[in-house]
Formats: structure tokens, C-alpha cells, sequence
């Protein structure tokens, strides 16, 4: 292991090892952590997994060096792709999303993984603060086999007890069944990343909880900092780092730019 590494470096690695060779990994715009993660998965074990930037899907394991536009997909990636508009993200191709997992950012979060990216405020003709919208990730979260949220921002004001509108449901009300009750197929939430920890879902209650602590993060800085409380293990062990070779491959071929280190 190696001793430095940045916060956002140990984020795309923690995502990157929970991905397996073979699945089809789906990235929207703006998800810098994410789409690194995947890539990186995709070089250092996954030569059979294909990316889904925005419409583009490709398998570039073979590609010595690609680059990575600094705001994600941009249509640069059109000369690696196998095809131009995927077609596995049509409706009739929904028996096959299985083997697909998501990644999701949002302006709030609450306990059960339930997400906002719509706007703050009480009323939507008058919101404090409009987000992006929905776009496809109602759809894409219900029927993917997981998918992990990933912050930019770990603070009460993202991880509130309750969105003030909800565009991708996590896991509803709670309960193991929640989403069978809700009629939704896919797997759900499996973990909340941040910049302070990594958080699962207690598998009976799925109330969000706290999974591992990064470095120099305490147990009280991560309750402190989130709106609502945390189910937490009576031992919390640390995230792991990233390892030499993840930070190698990141830097020389994923990452050059250092846009996970901040340069």
C-alpha cells in the first residue's frame, strides 16, 4: 500500500473493486469519481466489462492511453465506441440490465438512499435552488441490478432526513421488501460513497449506515456532518487505501491530468 493518495483517488478505488469483468457499467455527466472508477475497473480486472458514457458503448481495455474529458462524456469518445446510442437502454431490452450497475450523485440524500436531484424548497414553482432534473435516473435505478451514489459533498445539507422531492427512489420508507413493494425489480442502493466514509443499508430496516471510516475521519465527524442519525457497528474499521498498482494505473493511463488530485 502506499501512504499518498488523495481522498477522490481512494473514493474511484473503493468503487472500482466492487465491479465485476462482465458487467456493463453506466455513467452519467459530471460524475468525475465514478467515471474513473469504472475505468479503472476496467483496466486493472474487467477486460470483458463495457462503459456506457452518455449513449457510447465500448470495451477500450486494448487502448493503451485514452483521455478523459475533464467534465465526462463529451463526443470525443465516439471513436472507441461500438455503437453510437446504446441500445440496451431501450425498454425492450430490460431483461438484460441485470448485469448493469449505475452510479448516482445528488443534491440531497436521505437515510433510505432516496435522492433529489430536482431543486430545494417547499414549493417547486419557487424553489431556492433548482438542480438538474431527473433526466433518465428514475428509470435506470429501478431496473439495474445496483447501483452506489456517489457525493462530492458529505454535509446536512446533502444528507437530510427527508428530500424535499425525491427523483430516484432508493429505498422508499424502509423495510427489506421496500422495493418489492414499490414494484421496483432492480437491486437498489448498495453503498453511499463520500469524501469522509463509505455507508451500506442494514439489510432488515435499510437505514443507511456506516460502513468504514477514511483516513483521519472519526466516527463523530461523519454523525456530525450528516442530517439524520446513522445506524453505526460498534466497530468501524477503516476504508481501505488504494494500493500501488491502482494508484499507478490511475495516474499513467486513467487519470494523467490528475483530475482526482485536484492539479
Amino acid at each position: 500500500m502506499t501512504g499518498e493518495y488523495t481522498v477522490r483517488e481512494q473514493m474511484a478505488a473503493v468503487l472500482a473493486r466492487d465491479l465485476q469483468d462482465g458487467e456493463l457499467l453506466q455513467v452519467g455527466v459530471a460524475m468525475p469519481v465514478a467515471e474513473l472508477a469504472v475505468r479503472l475497473a476496467h483496466l486493472m480486472h474487467g477486460p470483458n466489462m463495457e462503459l456506457i458514457f452518455f449513449g457510447g458503448r465500448m470495451n477500450v481495455h486494448h487502448l493503451e492511453y485514452y483521455p478523459i474529458p475533464e467534465y465526462g462524456w463529451d463526443n470525443r469518445v465516439v471513436r472507441w465506441t461500438e455503437s453510437y446510442s446504446d441500445r440496451g437502454h431501450r425498454f425492450d431490452q430490460l431483461k438484460d440490465w441485470g448485469r448493469r450497475v449505475f452510479f448516482i450523485g445528488g443534491i440531497q440524500v436521505d437515510q433510505f438512499g432516496n435522492t433529489n436531484l430536482i431543486g430545494i424548497g417547499e414549493d417547486f414553482n419557487k424553489l431556492r435552488f433548482r438542480g438538474p432534473g431527473s433526466v433518465g435516473t428514475p428509470t435506470l435505478s429501478s431496473h439495474v441490478g445496483r447501483y452506489h451514489i456517489v457525493l462530492n459533498d458529505h454535509n446536512s445539507r446533502v444528507l437530510v432526513e427527508q428530500c424535499d422531492f425525491v427523483s430516484t427512489v432508493g429505498w422508499g420508507r424502509g423495510g427489506a421488501d421496500a422495493r418489492s413493494r414499490l414494484g421496483l425489480p432492480g437491486g437498489g442502493p448498495k453503498w453511499c460513497v463520500t469524501p469522509l466514509c463509505v455507508m451500506d443499508f442494514c439489510e432488515q430496516s435499510k437505514r443507511m449506515r456506516l460502513r468504514s471510516l477514511h483516513r483521519g475521519i472519526t466516527v463523530d465527524e461523519v454523525q456530525d456532518n450528516t442530517g439524520f442519525e446513522l445506524l453505526i457497528p460498534d466497530a468501524v474499521p477503516s476504508t481501505d487505501p488504494p494500493s500501488v498498482a491502482e494508484l499507478d494505473v490511475l495516474r499513467t493511463r486513467v487519470d494523467p491530468d490528475g483530475l482526482l488530485r485536484g492539479t
